[in-house]
């Protein structure tokens, strides 16, 4: 490690401060404001967006984020800072800051904190594993937008995406593993991506791509590991929104089709999803278990997301000291 000192900055998407109507309207207005998101011209989208988008979908998501919401506040936020704490105990001489691509505590914040304990370098890592222009890309220009009035910026090392880290795969597998031993093994285990526009991809945005690199390496090593067929796997989309088509197959049509098909047992892990929040606890773990139930199928599982376990950290600490070397 050289002299110039370390400072990590650790970003995931963001949620609302309350699970009210006024507070998520605030977070959709903020999230789908972004170009990244939703690259439609303002002059086009803006109308839409605050004259019929807010005013309907705000008091829906709001009841969703009733349901899942923690004493301590909102799942994503929760196990966010929990991974913070957990990664700046093992990296005692490095500040370890949060930040939001929406909502708080915002980018800036968590830039100014580092910026205020005489970090030089920069490690941004956004919690995304697989990268994509709406996720991954929207935080770099977020950073970005901060340093832009500096006179004097501190170096930047943006870990832009790990869909085949070892010790993800490894994380993951784990997670898999835990579950099928308190469950048995499922007829089919689902892995559920968060979607995003199919003309994305068709315009350069590699995600597709590393969700199925992520998909292959973790069915090679659930066959290796645990005996489990590389066939019984199935890499699937969620959260679609709007009418254009999104990447599939989609999760819940797969969820209903499954269970008329006589398949009794499925297991659900959404391994883009760093943290637990409304898409896995809400989505996955309640409407899709519904989609499932309903249209024949017996028995439903969700593997939580990977938070703050320990391989979790591992894998963590490990793409940080691999900066800190270089």
């Amino acid at each position: 490690m050289n002299d110039a000192k370390y400072g990590v900055l650790l970003v995931n998407l963001g949620t609302p401060d309350a699970p009210t109507t006024g507070a998520v309207r605030r977070y959709l207005a903020q999230f789908l404001s972004d170009p990244r998101v939703v690259d439609v011209s303002p002059l086009i989208w803006k109308p839409i967006l605050q004259g019929a988008i807010l005013p309907f979908r705000s008091p829906k998501v709001a009841k969703l984020y009733q349901q899942i919401w923690m004493d301590e506040g909102s799942p994503l936020l929760v196990y966010s800072r929990a991974q913070q704490r957990a990664v700046a105990q093992r990296l005692p001489n490095i500040p370890v800051e949060l930040g939001m691509c929406y909502g708080n505590p915002s980018l800036n914040e968590g830039v100014e904190k580092l910026l205020q304990q005489g970090v030089e370098n920069i490690i941004l890592l956004p919690l995304y594993p697989q990268y994509s222009c709406s996720t991954s890309a929207a935080v770099f220009d977020g950073v970005s937008r901060i340093f832009k009035d500096m006179r004097t910026m501190p170096s930047l090392h943006f870990i832009r995406s790990y869909p085949t880290h070892p010790l993800y795969i490894k994380a993951l597998v784990t997670s898999i593993e835990k579950s099928f031993q308190q469950y048995g093994k499922p007829n089919r285990l689902i892995l559920s991506f968060h979607g995003i526009p199919e003309r994305f991809i068709k315009t350069g945005d590699i995600y597709y791509d590393e969700c199925c690199l992520t998909t292959e390496k973790l069915k090679e090593q659930l066959e290796e590991k645990l005996g489990y067929p590389k066939e019984q796997v199935m890499l699937t989309f969620q959260s679609r929104f709007g009418r254009e088509p999104w990447l599939s197959p989609y999760t819940d049509k797969t969820m209903e089709k499954l269970g008329s098909e006589g398949i009794e047992h499925v297991q659900v892990v959404c391994p883009g999803f760093s943290s637990d929040c409304l898409e896995t606890l809400e989505e996955i773990n309640e409407q899709n278990r519904e989609f499932f139930i309903h249209g024949g199928g017996k028995q439903y599982e969700y593997i939580p997301a990977l938070n703050d376990d320990p391989e979790h950290i591992d894998l963590l600490e490990a793409m940080i000291r691999e900066v800190c070397k270089k």
